[in-house]
């Protein structure tokens, strides 16, 4: 499993002959979209703009494209009333590797989300806060939550991006979270050996 970032909560999943796009909403910020028409989109969140995809999931439910599996799994945004889940969070098994994508979730979790959810090797989570998504206490929950084996923090301030709320940056999140990363790197290759059982926090850089 490959892995790319390419600012907001934008990471593409590369396996074999398949690429999965997930929350591609580059153009909304003033940036271009990098999905191709062979692509498979995926969204955290229901109400995204209309794009040319080979497929397109943004809901719960179990889906399998090109050896990889893909389980949505209904969670509350952190904009939304207790009991009400409006966003999609995506875990995406390839191989022997499992990742999951957060999205703009409510730091809390219930215990079915978490058996849903299961071991988790790569954890993409945002931490950008100001009230739009996930502050670094917010994340750092989720994190303590769900114990992946490496952590990509995603969605913080960029200045090539128009958020409509401005966005911590990631020196300042990563000071609050205490987290010291143990790569960086522009593109990650996800192999099972290389992981270790203790969370380590990885920094992809923005292609």
């Amino acid at each position: 499993m490959d892995l790319q970032y390419y600012g907001s909560n934008v990471i593409t999943c590369s396996y074999k002959s398949s690429r999965i796009v997930i929350d591609d909403d580059l153009k909304e910020l003033g940036a271009k979209t990098i999905l191709k028409s062979d692509d498979v989109a995926l969204f955290t969140n229901s109400e995204h703009p209309t794009v040319q995809a080979r497929l397109v999931f943004d809901k719960p439910g179990e889906y399998e494209v090109s050896e990889i599996s893909i389980t949505g799994i209904a969670a509350r945004s952190h904009m939304d009333e207790d009991k009400t889940k409006s966003t999609t969070m995506f875990k995406l098994t390839a191989g022997d590797i499992t990742m999951l994508v957060t999205g703009h979730i409510y730091p809390e979790l219930s215990d079915a989300q978490l058996e849903s959810i299961g071991l988790i090797d790569v954890l993409c989570v945002p931490v950008g806060g100001n009230g739009y998504t996930l502050d670094p206490l917010g994340a750092l929950k989720i994190i303590k939550a769900i114990e992946p084996k490496l952590v990509i923090p995603t969605h913080y301030k960029d200045d090539a991006l128009k958020y409509p709320v401005p966005q911590q940056a990631l020196s300042d999140a990563l000071k609050e979270m205490a987290m010291e990363p143990k790569l960086t790197t522009s593109k990650l290759r996800v192999k099972s050996a290389d992981l270790s059982d203790v969370t380590q926090l990885v920094i992809l850089e923005k292609v």
